[in-house]
């Protein structure tokens, strides 16, 4: 498509965007009284509207009912994570028996670790990438150990070829192909956090398991984001946050995938919970666990009522959007923003910006400057415009297709325009 850089194209592109009306259902921060440049949703997704009042019902029926609002009430207590799972499986391309929300992220990584990580004598190698979110190393990295291994000897991580910024799914195939029978598992980032790039999940998963490995994935910055098929592609399993741009609010429940080849199989070890016990029998007090077929058999503990609440409300919104709908528009978002940076690199010589994200990703861009980047970010940020630096020398732009607009866009590449004009 044919971008101009001028605010009447980005409004005209507006007009003609049928998902505009979403943005009328959140919360944008203000800056001085105008609403600011939000494009952090990879970071936290704004609050919709209709959160206070998803909260507000279930303190209702906290009040009204006491404990029996588990059972009673217009969404009952026991059996609230069930009124997320069609949502969430559409949204990452599963069966809801293969998908459950429940506790954090960090904590469902290492559930899942339980059960897919299960290192032998000469299979204990974990791969993942070299720039993976650090929480994901501390992970990887305290599972090597605690099954008796150095951490060094057993993480092995990927880094790009030197002056390249993006991992080449070609390089990742043959290290697990070298790594061969001492690999154990697989675990990436869906898409990675620093450089935006969506790796090629269904590759990746059939070469791990051709040399007998499990695969998961990390989904905080994939989920919401990009179009995912779990199922298809064989998965074994993925966890993820809601917070970002599924915005379901800060610290929200994470979300859990397992294959359902895993579902029936009584010799893949787990932790377990009365959550995750049948729950036909979960009120008997019986004390030999019988895990739920499926993602549920993974649970712990009861449902996180309140801030599933949020989630339950922003599953609808997506549910009335459509994930289709709102990954045409965020290419299309996407490709105006690179459009503008290009423009900007042509019209100046003080500073160059390079997008360091591949053509394989999500509405994130990663932007790195030729100089000045730290100093470039606090300005904008003093401007209204809220992003997020990441260190070394990354702005992470984002904007998100269910509330950012076309003009969002435009008025972030003006005010980095005045700014590197004022350097």
């Amino acid at each position: 498509m044919s971008f101009k850089p001028t605010l009447k194209h980005a409004q005209k592109l507006d007009s003609k965007d049928e998902l505009s009306h979403f943005r009328k259902r959140f919360h944008i921060p203000k800056h001085e009284g105008q609403e600011a440049v939000y494009l952090c949703g990879n970071s936290l997704g704004l609050q919709p509207k209709s959160a206070k009042n998803a909260i507000g019902r279930e303190l209702k029926d906290w009040a009204k009912f006491g404990v029996e609002g588990h059972f009673r009430g217009k969404n009952p207590w026991l059996y609230y994570h069930k009124f997320l799972k069609e949502a969430s499986a559409e949204i990452i391309g599963a069966k809801p028996v293969e998908t459950v929300i429940m506790n954090s992220l960090t904590v469902n990584l290492h559930l899942m670790m339980v059960s897919f990580y299960q290192p032998t004598k000469k299979r204990f190698k974990i791969i993942m990438e070299a720039d993976a979110f650090p929480s994901d190393h501390y992970a990887m990295a305290s599972q090597a150990e605690f099954h008796g291994f150095e951490a060094e000897k057993a993480v092995i991580q990927l880094y790009p070829r030197k002056g390249e910024m993006a991992l080449r799914t070609e390089d990742i195939l043959a290290k697990i192909e070298e790594e061969g029978d001492e690999l154990a598992l697989v675990m990436l980032g869906g898409v990675n956090y620093y450089t935006g790039q969506f790796f090629e999940l269904e590759k990746i998963t059939k070469k791990a398991h051709s040399v007998g490995a499990f695969c998961g994935f990390d989904l905080a910055h994939a989920v919401g984001n990009v179009k995912l098929e779990l199922h298809k592609w064989k998965v074994d399993f993925a966890v993820w946050c809601t917070y970002k741009y599924l915005n379901s609010g800060p610290g929200g429940s994470s979300g859990v995938f397992v294959h359902e080849t895993h579902s029936k199989n009584k010799k893949l070890p787990r932790f377990a919970g009365w959550w995750g016990h049948n729950e036909e029998e979960r009120f008997l007090m019986d004390k030999k666990f019988k895990p739920m077929v499926g993602a549920d058999g993974w649970q712990l503990s009861n449902a996180q009522i309140l801030p599933m609440a949020v989630h339950k409300a922003s599953l609808e919104i997506f549910e009335e959007a459509g994930m289709e709908n709102l990954l045409a528009k965020s290419k299309k978002l996407t490709g105006y923003l690179e459009f503008l940076v290009g423009e900007l690199n042509n019209e100046q010589d003080k500073l160059k910006i390079k997008i360091i994200t591949p053509e394989s990703r999500g509405c994130q861009l990663s932007l790195v400057f030729s100089k000045h980047g730290k100093k470039v970010y606090n300005k904008i940020s003093k401007k209204g415009v809220i992003a997020d630096w990441r260190e070394p020398d990354v702005i992470r732009i984002a904007p998100v297709p269910l509330y950012n607009s076309f003009e969002d866009v435009f008025r972030f590449y003006e005010l980095l325009k005045e700014t590197i004009g004022k350097l």
